[in-house]
């Protein structure tokens, strides 16, 4: 039976725009977007787990906001349950530690990258968010 694993992605919002990482080529996933973020640890919320991840992987301090969704997806090896949060960047540019890349997109433009499919969910609810 394959292992679930719970991680949390960050929607970082900076002047209208929402934070996208491009993950890197060496880990799963190569080459697609996603939310930064990363693993809960035992004994953590997925709040602390999220400013946390963002801390080591983009060496920037968030608040975390509002829960955006949970969505359950099923790769090769795992079950992901992945909890995204809007996240408010408050000090600090974002480096790029494990990913290949970033960008500042508008909501409506957030489509337009090919998502890995556990983020695609709060990206659907994203868009419809600044588009109802």
């Amino acid at each position: 039976m394959k292992k679930r694993i719970d991680v949390v992605g960050a929607a970082i919002l900076r002047d209208g725009k929402v934070l996208c990482a491009q993950r890197g080529s060496q880990g799963s996933l190569p080459g697609l977007w996603e939310f930064p973020g990363g693993k809960i640890e035992p004994g953590e919320t997925a709040r602390e787990a999220l400013v946390r991840e963002i801390d080591e992987e983009l060496q920037c301090t968030i608040v975390v906001g509002n829960e955006i969704n949970t969505a359950l997806h099923e790769y090769d090896f795992a079950f992901i349950s992945l909890t995204t949060f809007f996240c408010e960047l408050v000090e600090g540019d974002p480096s790029l530690t494990e990913h290949d890349a970033v960008v500042w997109l508008s909501p409506h433009e957030i489509k337009s990258l090919n998502w890995a499919p556990a983020d695609l969910p709060a990206v659907d609810a994203i868009y419809e968010k600044f588009h109802s």
